[in-house]
């Protein structure tokens, strides 16, 4: 869906489901007396929103949205708030981002589309999915995965500056997620510590496409300022348009100086990296941070420089298309095994739909369904596995570190923790 053409209007009312989406009131065993409304996960669940007081009530007062249960709130911006739900059907964990409609205006309205249109082109390893969007008279929320480990910026004031490897391995997936974006010609435009989260397993995910933008292709201008002042680079203060790309790459030079040294006072390419940075990160660093856009290096360069170069990747690093994507006969086995787990929650192949691949509507709880599935099957297959450097210490505990056990290479895990 294009960005310019999203608006923020009630969802279409679909023609078997019961959702909070699009106010039905017929559930998927309205019209058909065989079928009773406790036979199948997914009718019992419409049948209680329909008839159960409690649920309604929980309906009612927001502390459930569509099919998922409202918890308790994990954080909040300046035009949204975050809360933790579960999927009633799935019993996964996601996040809730709530968005007031009735505080939206023209432009806010546009930003939202493009977040929503943004999100839904990716699927990475390191960045944060979109699963649904649910939109209520007032309000809209958007469904997105969870990750329980916090964001980068509370972890490094909590416990101090990174260690080299940890830091190493944390810096190496944001750059590879920038590397898919800009691929995907995609710019994020709001780097900074608070939109890097960590998964409970030490993954990396950038979040928040908010001030995102799609472009017809890398060297095209633009000239709209936006972002986080500490990390905004000095051409958006003095130019008046700019290209994206290097954009994101001083964006990654504050966040990997914040990262190495605690520190994020970087205006105009004036800062002073601590001595006991290493070498080769002091260059990486200063290769991001150069004043003048066309100097900085690009992020292919970065891949390969020597502070980065003994982190593995479990996939390589190549192409637009995600690593675990390109394998066909793969794609149809996690094809057939996510919707045999529709199926056993009580979608039909009515709900889910005879052509083949991903239900594309993110406004329907069977997509919702859908990708939180297809998420959960991918990372039992490997496709989160964190990168290792190799050469890590012998013994993690003496460094503070962990080690996750059953994986599928024998190389010591470093875990941001």
């Amino acid at each position: 869906m294009a960005g310019g053409q999203y608006q923020v209007a009630p969802a279409r009312r679909g023609p078997s489901l019961c959702s909070l989406t699009d106010g039905s009131d017929v559930g998927p065993e309205e019209g058909d007396p065989d079928d009773g409304p406790h036979s199948n996960p997914l009718k019992r669940l419409t049948s209680c929103m329909r008839t159960d007081e409690k649920v309604m009530k929980e309906l009612i007062i927001g502390r459930r949205v569509g099919f998922y249960k409202v918890r308790g709130e994990i954080g909040c911006g300046s035009f949204s708030r975050v809360k933790l739900a579960f999927h009633a059907l799935t019993k996964d964990k996601v996040a809730l981002k709530i968005l007031d409609k009735t505080r939206m205006d023209v432009q806010a309205q546009r930003q939202l589309a493009r977040e929503i249109a943004n999100t839904e082109r990716l699927q990475h390893p390191n960045v944060v999915r979109l699963y649904e969007v649910v939109e209520t008279p007032c309000r809209l929320y958007l469904v997105l995965e969870y990750a329980g480990g916090g964001d980068l910026h509370t972890r490094i004031c909590d416990r101090g500056k990174m260690a080299a490897d940890c830091c190493k391995v944390a810096f190496a997936q944001i750059l590879f997620a920038i590397k898919y974006l800009h691929n995907n010609m995609i710019i994020h435009r709001d780097l900074k510590a608070e939109n890097v989260l960590f998964t409970a397993r030490g993954c990396v995910k950038v979040a928040d496409f908010g001030f995102s933008t799609r472009v017809p292709g890398v060297d095209r201008a633009l000239d709209t300022f936006c972002g986080s002042p500490p990390y905004a680079a000095p051409e958006l203060f003095r130019d008046e348009s700019y290209l994206g790309p290097p954009v994101d790459v001083w964006a990654l030079g504050v966040l990997l100086f914040f990262m190495a040294t605690l520190r994020r006072c970087v205006l105009d390419g004036a800062y002073a990296v601590p001595p006991w940075v290493p070498g080769p990160c002091q260059r990486l660093i200063k290769g991001m941070l150069r004043p003048l856009p066309e100097d900085r290096h690009a992020v292919d360069q970065m891949l390969g420089c020597d502070w980065l170069l003994p982190v593995e990747f479990p996939w390589p690093l190549l192409g637009p298309v995600p690593p675990g994507w390109t394998d066909r006969e793969e794609e149809e086995e996690v094809e057939e095994e996510v919707r045999a787990g529709l199926e056993e929650l009580g979608f039909t192949r009515e709900h889910v739909g005879t052509q083949q691949g991903p239900p594309q509507n993110s406004r329907s709880p069977v997509t919702g369904a859908y990708r939180i599935l297809l998420h959960r099957t991918q990372r039992r297959r490997g496709c989160e596995t964190v990168p290792v450097v190799r050469g890590m210490v012998q013994d993690p505990r003496r460094e503070g570190l962990k080690a996750y056990r059953g994986l599928r290479h024998s190389s010591k895990l470093c875990v941001v923790s």
